[in-house]
């Protein structure tokens, strides 16, 4: 199977390093991913989170601007609620404008953090999320209605290209909403769980726009590769462990493999995990062929990959590995 491969960085926080190694770790990780031939570099937004450091994807991506050039930066996404169409039309318009023609805005409408969080930020109403994504969108391309009071508005700075617009979710809402909007759509796979139905869905709502005369999915994973199954599986318990402890409100830095072997696991958790779990571990034959058998059974047409593990060596060899396994072609430093 030859389809492209891109990464989602959520920036985890490791257990004993500070959130600055995480966001040095993501500008790191962007450029070998660069390397390797990775097609797209996104990043996540998250707020008050002690385990993943990355509160401004938009800032974070214009030092990626600078430190790559070739492959496609991201992010995956912004939570719109929490702005104005218009100054995330400006923002990715300043991207695009550091790197012309590699520039994707994904945007959502998850809160990305607590309801506490969506307070502080002074968000707005998630039921106009799609009068912003169509508002956003008409600012980026100058296409505001002539009755519309915002019609005098220019998103600055104008350019020859625009930012590629994606709509991201983890339910049938936001499918049904990019296919609307005629929006490529990309589900999170790693939160939603398996939905093989809904990019056919999907596909058959989908409405030609000016941006896209046809539908195009991506699907959004979970994966962890090392040279052996077992080491793969044993390198998945750290953020097994850190997403049960975050649903029930212990937050903190990803665990090391020593903090996942002394806690007192009931059997209770380990059902729980095992049950809720959503993640491809294996050595890079075990991973490509279930790879391919998930993308396969969903009818992607581009893979996301995210990789959380308890250390930096393990989680760049995983990329390592995957890239290798796919075949993808590694640009010279």
């Amino acid at each position: 199977m030859s389809i492209p491969l891109s990464i989602l960085d959520q920036s985890p926080v490791l257990s004993g390093e500070a959130p600055g190694d995480a966001v040095a770790t993501t500008i790191a990780l962007a450029k070998h991913a660069e390397r390797l031939g990775y097609k797209r570099y996104w990043l996540a937004e998250h707020h008050a989170m002690r385990g993943l450091a990355d509160a401004s994807p938009e800032v974070l991506l214009a030092r990626l601007t600078a430190e790559t050039t070739t492959i496609r930066l991201g992010s995956g996404g912004i939570m719109l609620p929490h702005y104005t169409a218009l100054k995330v039309a400006e923002t990715f318009r300043m991207l695009e404008a550091l790197a012309p023609g590699r520039i994707d805005l994904g945007v959502g409408r998850a809160p990305g953090g607590t309801g506490l969080v969506s307070a502080a930020l002074e968000s707005r109403d998630a039921s106009i999320f799609p009068q912003q994504v169509e508002e956003m969108i008409a600012f980026l391309d100058g296409s505001t209605p002539a009755h519309h009071p915002f019609a005098p508005l220019v998103a600055s700075p104008a350019g020859a290209t625009t930012p590629d617009v994606w709509m991201l979710g983890s339910s049938e809402y936001g499918a049904m909403l990019a296919a609307d909007l005629g929006l490529p759509y990309t589900f999170a796979h790693f939160i939603g769980g398996d939905a093989p139905s809904l990019f056919d869905a999907y596909r058959a709502r989908f409405r030609p726009s000016a941006r896209n005369p046809k539908p195009h999915a991506m699907l959004a994973f979970t994966a962890i590769v090392a040279p052996t199954d077992a080491e793969a599986e044993a390198l998945a318990w750290p953020v097994a462990l850190w997403r049960m402890r975050l649903l029930r409100g212990h937050v903190g830095p990803i665990p090391t493999l020593a903090e996942v072997d002394a806690y007192p696991w009931t059997p209770l958790e380990r059902y729980e995990v095992s049950r809720t779990r959503s993640v491809i571990a294996g050595s890079p034959e075990t991973a490509r062929t279930r790879i391919e058998t998930l993308l396969e059974t969903h009818n992607a047409d581009e893979a996301m990959i995210v990789t959380i593990v308890p250390d930096n060596a393990s989680r760049f060899r995983s990329y390592e590995l995957l890239a290798d396994a796919f075949s993808l072609s590694a640009v010279a430093a």
